[in-house]
């Protein structure tokens, strides 16, 4: 039996509104990942930001604003460096990648509680957000929606034929570099969620299973904020009842669901 007087601790409250925040953020900006095939990139974005943490935790500064400082500057610099340079983009998204993770491993050895924060940001821990985290959770998804409100016909028309919007006239390399401005702001604040090692999951997982079963791109992330909103619930009522990591918990759960829908779809 499921004890629901979770939510009497404040932590809990606050790891399930940064958790249903984060689950609009994803089914939004995460189909928007899939359509575009960006997946690996925003893997990139996730492990590069950890350079960004770790330069916030040595200089004694906020680590999730460092972090998505560098998410976004990752996110330009792979769009810039891919489009103009004679890289594929596979080797810039390696390069940004290594360099991130390399620069937030040196950086964080220097400092004080290394092994907690490691664990902390590569594996995420929910538990310990904060108000001010939700209060910063929100603030930017509600940023991220006004500006897909404002453009969502510029997105759609990138997302399904981009060369038909550069013939009309849309500005495509701008709008990409800041689709991926975009995912690089939500990256880091779902590695507050599940980690660097797992945010690929939560941000693409619920938008694969809503685009296998609904149609129009509306429905699509409507079903999957729904469905991300569901799995973090659940991933933390479970997590709560068995004293085991909320975040691999949350993941779980929408694997588990995703490889059901997978069968349940043939």
């Amino acid at each position: 039996m499921i004890d629901l007087d979770f939510l009497q601790y404040d932590f809990m409250r606050n790891a399930l509104a940064a958790g249903l925040a984060a689950s609009v953020l994803c089914g939004v900006i995460g189909i928007y990942v899939i359509l575009n095939k960006i997946v690996f990139i925003s893997d990139g974005i996730a492990h590069a930001a950890f350079g960004g943490i770790g330069l916030g935790y040595f200089l004694g500064y906020d680590p999730l604003a460092f972090g998505i400082g560098s998410a976004v500057l990752t996110a330009l610099g792979i769009g810039m460096v891919s489009s103009r340079a004679r890289v594929s983009e596979d080797t810039a998204i390696g390069v940004f990648m290594a360099t991130g993770m390399a620069l937030g491993i040196m950086l964080l050895t220097l400092s004080q509680g290394y092994a907690r924060d490691l664990y902390g940001y590569l594996f995420g821990n929910i538990l310990a957000v904060t108000r001010s985290d939700v209060l910063l959770i929100s603030a930017l998804t509600l940023i991220i929606l006004a500006l897909v409100f404002l453009l969502y016909k510029e997105f759609l028309l990138l997302s399904f034929d981009p060369i038909y919007a550069e013939a009309i006239g849309l500005p495509v390399q701008s709008l990409r570099l800041l689709l991926l401005a975009m995912v690089a702001f939500s990256v880091v604040i779902l590695i507050k969620i599940v980690g660097i090692i797992m945010v690929i999951a939560l941000l693409t997982i619920p938008g694969a299973i809503s685009r296998r079963h609904m149609l129009g791109l509306p429905a699509i992330m409507a079903g999957s904020m729904f469905l991300g909103a569901i799995f973090v619930t659940i991933g933390l009522l479970i997590s709560y009842e068995l004293d085991v990591p909320s975040g691999a918990t949350i993941i779980l759960t929408a694997a588990a669901v995703f490889f059901l829908s997978t069968v349940l779809s043939r």
